[in-house]
C-alpha cells in the first residue's frame, strides 16, 4: 500500500485538507489484534480521520 492509498479504517487519503492522523481504536496503535495484523489499520496502528467540525 502506498501513502496515497486509503486503508480500510481511513476516512480520507493522507494529506487531504481537514484530516489528521489518529491512533487506531481497535489495536490502540499496536497494529496487532489477537496476535495478527489489525484489519482496521492494516498493521500501521494509525488512521487518517477528519478533524474539527462545525
Amino acid at each position: 500500500m502506498t501513502k496515497d492509498e486509503i486503508a480500510p479504517g481511513d476516512m480520507a487519503p493522507p494529506g487531504a485538507p481537514g484530516t489528521g492522523e489518529n491512533v487506531c481504536p481497535d489495536c490502540n496503535g499496536s497494529g496487532q489484534v489477537d496476535g495478527g495484523t489489525c484489519p482496521t489499520c492494516l498493521g500501521t496502528g494509525r488512521l487518517i480521520e477528519g478533524v474539527g467540525g462545525a
